[in-house]
């Protein structure tokens, strides 16, 4: 094998290296780890599995407000004077997730 060749392969494997080893805000914030886990579990089948990009049914949600997050998971509902980035009213509400607001509001703060 020609040492450009080497030189290029060697390189490679060390930026991939790099790149699996650089740990996101999540990774390192314990709440927002747990959040992690809490969106994947029960909002990706609507909301995308990168919450900055829109889903199939809903929007992108990183960013959102814990009061948002709160009154749409919990009540179905938005809270007052929020403007829908999208006018449907099909998400359903999720009550059993209530102890778990705090951690799904800090890994989309992220």
């Amino acid at each position: 094998m020609k040492p450009s060749k080497i030189f290029l392969l060697i390189a490679l494997s060390l930026l991939s290296i790099a790149a699996c080893n650089q740990e996101s805000e999540s990774d390192k914030n314990p709440d927002a780890k747990r959040g992690r886990a809490v969106f994947l579990a029960n909002c990706t089948a609507c909301h995308n599995n990168d919450p900055s990009k829109d889903g199939a049914i809903g929007p992108a949600i990183k960013g959102s407000p814990r009061e948002l997050i709160e009154a749409r998971v919990l009540y179905g509902v938005y809270p007052p004077n929020y403007k829908s980035k999208r006018p449907t009213k099909i998400m359903p509400q999720f009550p059993f997730l209530k102890n778990e607001i705090p951690y799904l509001a800090a890994y989309l703060a992220n």
